[in-house]
């Protein structure tokens, strides 16, 4: 995909993206000025800007998302003394637009969402932090499949996780690395913690050879998503399936619209991120046993959080602490699992992206 084609794909997007709903509506910020101190009092910023504009991209439904962000847009505001609004945008598309064109001043990014934000507008964006889940900076594209006879042995509770390189499955219900990550859907937070909910079937894996899926429909996210079609893609070209030919490509639109195709029986195959079958547990609690794990990508960096370049720094640091804060409490962890599975976040600059924008380049996803 070229470049001037994206950036003009983008931008016939960004208004459904942006415009369908009031709530979803995004001001163009007013002009801010740089602040003195990082550690300025909250004023400083609400004598700065009107408004703070925080986008997100559709890891579920944007209706039930809006919902999940506003206790963090709520902290948000308090902390920095100023009203901070929360939107969904349609599709990765929208969020890079709104961010690139100075619609959205914070935005939560898919990591080669980020990546093409970066290429589009090099100068416009910066990452101020990196998501850390169940302890890894890191994650996977996961295949699924709803038909347990392409296993090569009884589905198990467990988890695949990339071990010393080697693709391993690594069985049972530990809440400690390296099975945590892809096992998150059958545990809840407790006062003490991860605790085993019993309502939930926690999660199921299998060997199986992906070539099970040549001639068959697989789900994918969108083209624009780094585990639920890029990764994927070349895990499976790498492996002498042709993805655009030996499979028939289906998009979903989300990770949790994968996991419920699956689950509903409109394919058997799928791929989503690990463990996008969380974000069925509250309604359909035994989607551990019916959509299993059948394999994973090579490791992705995690997502990233990026704000307006011009915002001034107090500004910038002061959204990385209130997050950083937030995630460490109860209730920020609830709120933060609810909305993408964040279990913390580290300080991030734009150069440890540099491998997903090789990956894109060589994928031909945009062209310098």
């Amino acid at each position: 995909m070229k470049k001037s084609f994206l950036i003009l794909l983008v931008l016939s997007l960004v208004f459904a993206a942006c415009g369908s709903a009031e709530e979803e509506t995004v001001e163009e910020p007013v002009a801010v000025e740089e602040a003195e101190t990082l550690d300025a009092p909250a004023t400083t910023v609400a004598e700065t800007l009107d408004k703070i504009t925080f986008g997100f991209v559709p890891s579920a439904e944007q209706a039930e998302l809006l919902d999940n962000i506003q206790p963090l847009m709520n902290v948000l505001s308090e902390g920095l003394g100023i009203e901070v609004e929360g939107f969904v945008t349609s599709d990765y598309s929208g969020l890079l637009v709104a961010m690139g064109s100075g619609q959205a001043d914070v935005g939560a990014f898919n990591t080669l969402g980020y990546v093409n934000a970066l290429n589009a507008f090099p100068t416009r964006l910066e990452a101020i932090a990196k998501v850390v889940r169940y302890g890894s900076g890191s994650y996977h594209g996961t295949f699924y499949t709803s038909d347990s006879s392409v296993c090569k042995s009884e589905p198990v509770i467990g988890a695949f996780e990339n071990i010393d390189g080697v693709q391993t499955l690594v069985t049972g219900t530990e809440t400690t690395a390296p099975a945590v990550a892809a096992l998150q859907v059958g545990w809840t937070f407790g006062d003490s913690g991860l605790i085993p909910d019993g309502e939930i079937s926690p999660g199921y894996a299998c060997e199986a050879d992906l070539s099970v899926m040549v001639g068959e429909e697989v789900l994918f996210v969108e083209e624009g998503s780094t585990s639920g079609y890029l990764y994927p893609s070349l895990q499976l070209k790498n492996l002498g399936i042709d993805y655009t030919s030996d499979i028939t490509q289906v998009f979903a639109g989300s990770h949790d619209g994968v996991i419920a195709g699956i689950y509903n029986g409109d394919a058997k195959f799928g791929v989503a991120y690990d463990d996008a079958r969380r974000t069925l547990r509250k309604t359909n609690n035994d989607v551990g046993e019916k959509v299993i794990a059948i394999g994973i990508t090579a490791e992705i960096p995690n997502d990233v959080v990026a704000v307006r370049s011009d915002l001034p720094e107090d500004v910038k640091a002061k959204i990385y602490q209130i997050l950083s804060d937030y995630i460490q409490t109860d209730e920020g962890l609830a709120v933060m699992d609810d909305i993408y599975g964040w279990t913390d976040i580290v300080p991030a600059v734009n150069s440890e992206f540099d491998v997903v924008k090789q990956a894109a380049e060589e994928f031909g996803l945009y062209d310098e």
